[in-house]
């Protein structure tokens, strides 16, 4: 059963930031058919702008975040989102995050603020951090 996901922003950020925790190693495992991860514009262009506030600071050049969004965008399932239902979650900030799970029947989201996204199991949605969903699919050594 390959599992339809969407990654919050903070998991790309973290996944960013350091090679050794269960953000990357999720985002190593994109193309090998344990899940599909989901995206639309809006959570791209918000990958892309959080990530250009660090690149220095991570070592990255504009050219390889670059390299690195595009090889999402061609591994990811894209949506758009035809429905607008804001605001539904605490944060307003997140709502197109839900959308975007919701569109795509995705059966979790993927982030580090599990918090952030209460209510979203009434769409069927479980909200996991990276490494309970590595756990789930038997990605962790």
């Amino acid at each position: 059963m390959i599992r339809q996901i969407v990654i919050d922003t903070n998991v790309f950020i973290s996944a960013l930031r350091s090679r050794r925790g269960a953000s990357y190693r999720l985002f190593t495992l994109l193309d090998r058919g344990n899940f599909e991860i989901n995206i639309s514009v809006p959570l791209i262009v918000e990958y892309e702008d959080a990530a250009k506030r660090i690149v220095r600071e991570i070592g990255l050049a504009s050219a390889d975040l670059d390299d690195i969004l595009d090889y999402i965008c061609s591994v990811a399932r894209k949506h758009i989102i035809h429905f607008l239902w804001r605001p539904f979650l605490k944060d307003p900030q997140d709502d197109h995050v839900l959308e975007l799970a919701v569109e795509a029947g995705c059966d979790f989201i993927v982030t580090h603020n599990i918090r952030d996204f209460s209510g979203s199991e009434r769409f069927g949605i479980r909200v996991v951090t990276p490494r309970e969903f590595l756990r789930v699919i038997g990605g962790m050594p």
